[in-house]
């Protein structure tokens, strides 16, 4: 797995790197057991501070995606499904945001929107 970092985005460097991770997890790009490069070896691929390494697992590790085992190394955890769930609803709820405002502002009624996302989920079964 390559880790991106942007410095033309607003988005703090840690949040980037929790961002990627957790949507490799997601994704299956990462399974349960992978393992994760150490901060440090982290830190030095991104040259990044070893700080921002930490507070990026660190919050992986609060939310469940990994689990750091000492003497062992940093891994995946394994898959819960309420997490992953929870995490894919809350992207949805982003996306479905995104799509109101845009209707919103352009004057698109609720009722063809929700026929449109009616159509694009059932089209996709």
């Amino acid at each position: 797995m390559q880790i991106l970092i942007s410095n033309n985005t607003t988005t703090p460097i840690y949040e980037q790197i929790i961002t990627q991770i957790k949507s490799a997890i997601m994704s299956g790009e990462l399974k349960c057991g992978d393992s994760l490069p150490s901060m440090r070896a982290l830190a030095k691929e991104l040259h990044i501070s070893v700080i921002t390494t930490q507070k990026a697992y660190e919050e992986l590790q609060r939310s469940g995606f990994i689990e750091s085992a000492a003497g062992r190394g940093t891994f995946v955890s394994s898959p819960n499904k309420e997490l992953i769930l929870e995490e894919q609803m809350r992207l949805a709820e982003e996306k479905l945001q995104e799509a109101a405002n845009i209707g919103r502002s352009n004057g698109i009624p609720l009722d063809k929107l929700c026929e449109l996302l009616t159509m694009f989920y059932e089209d996709d079964e």
